[in-house]
């Protein structure tokens, strides 16, 4: 046999055995990996699985608060102050002084025992009362530990979850904060001051969950039972969980509720990238994926905006708010559109 036969004799076998090991791997289950949902992708320029445990010394957390401080608190105050005011109004109005009366002014407000004691005429002025309660509901569950850009969602939450606080306490409104997972984490009760909003950015960063599961009906079941009284109240998460229709629609009746969701691209529009080996963030769970495969990866597609799609119908037929922000995007226009529909 000469070299030209040798050669083909060669490649044939390679094909064969190429076949044969994607046609084994198949039949492993590789296309089923997406059926769970899974919700991240165990690959080195998307997914670090130990970035979640990573330690940060005291001195790295200072100056990650330090640098969001500056960057938000910015932001709230050139961009969001005026937008967040007029978004959420205040609970009524309420009596600030008296002025002697001018020309226009509604003969409804003139102070009666005011005028007759000087004998001039005299109206009352009135303020909206302000002060309201701002909850933050944020989702620290491992799905959040995920991200095919600069940053992870975590740390895109961490900033505007800073920008809301910020806006908040520059509007004298308390904030609190509920983290959880499909468990409750944490519960920072609401308070007013820039020491209680540093605190929190210090504990979006360096925050270590219990668990690593998602339970947003769990999460707002808790909000009502901690805050009786009606609260503005983000919720900030990936939205993958399902099943929170009733604890949102209870909650919606007495809180002003809006998502927002957290997006990576990757989620919504896998690459292919030939067998890939891929873990879910909050089960652990690792399976192959052939994302060579147009099924495979329209499977995938699929089941991550199935998350999307539920959130939507879901928080709309709550009458509750919903933002939707992807992470290689300026959460910043996000929020503006959000904020400017509300005045409307």
């Amino acid at each position: 046999m000469n070299l030209v036969g040798i050669g083909i004799v060669i490649l044939f076998i390679a094909s064969l055995v190429f076949v044969l090991r994607r046609r084994i791997l198949l039949l492993l289950g590789i296309t089923s990996a997406v059926k769970g949902g899974l919700k991240s992708i165990k690959q080195d320029d998307f997914y670090d699985e130990d970035i979640e445990r990573e330690a940060i010394t005291p001195a790295e957390i200072l100056k990650k608060v330090r640098r969001i401080e500056i960057k938000t608190k910015g932001l709230s105050k050139q961009i969001f102050a005026g937008e967040y005011h007029s978004a959420f109004k205040g609970r009524g109005m309420s009596f600030s002084e008296v002025r002697g009366y001018q020309y226009g002014d509604d003969v409804r407000n003139i102070d009666w025992n005011v005028t007759a004691r000087t004998g001039d005429p005299y109206v009352k002025i009135f303020e909206e009362e302000r002060e309201l309660t701002v909850m933050l509901l944020v989702d620290v569950s491992a799905s959040e530990y995920f991200g095919s850009g600069e940053q992870l969602k975590s740390e895109v939450l961490t900033e505007i979850c800073a920008v809301l606080a910020f806006s908040a306490i520059n509007n004298n409104d308390k904030v609190g904060v509920i983290f959880f997972s499909d468990q409750i984490e944490k519960f920072i009760p609401p308070k007013k001051g820039k020491s209680h909003i540093l605190r929190i950015i210090r504990e979006l960063i360096d925050f270590k969950a219990e668990s690593r599961g998602t339970d947003i009906g769990m999460a707002l079941t808790y909000l009502n039972n901690v805050n009786k009284k009606r609260s503005i109240t983000f919720v900030i998460s990936d939205f993958m969980d399902k099943g929170y229709e009733t604890p949102l629609r209870i909650a919606a009746r007495r809180h002003d509720i809006i998502g927002i969701n957290l997006t990576d691209p990757r989620e919504v529009d896998m690459p292919n990238v030939g067998l890939l080996r891929i873990r879910d963030a909050e089960t652990g769970v690792a399976r192959w994926m052939d994302t060579a495969s147009a099924v495979v990866r329209e499977e995938y597609v699929r089941q991550q905006k199935s998350y999307i799609d539920f959130f939507e119908k879901t928080f709309r037929k709550s009458g509750a708010g919903t933002v939707n922000i992807m992470t290689n995007e300026s959460y910043v226009n996000a929020l503006m559109r959000f904020f400017e529909k509300r005045m409307k």
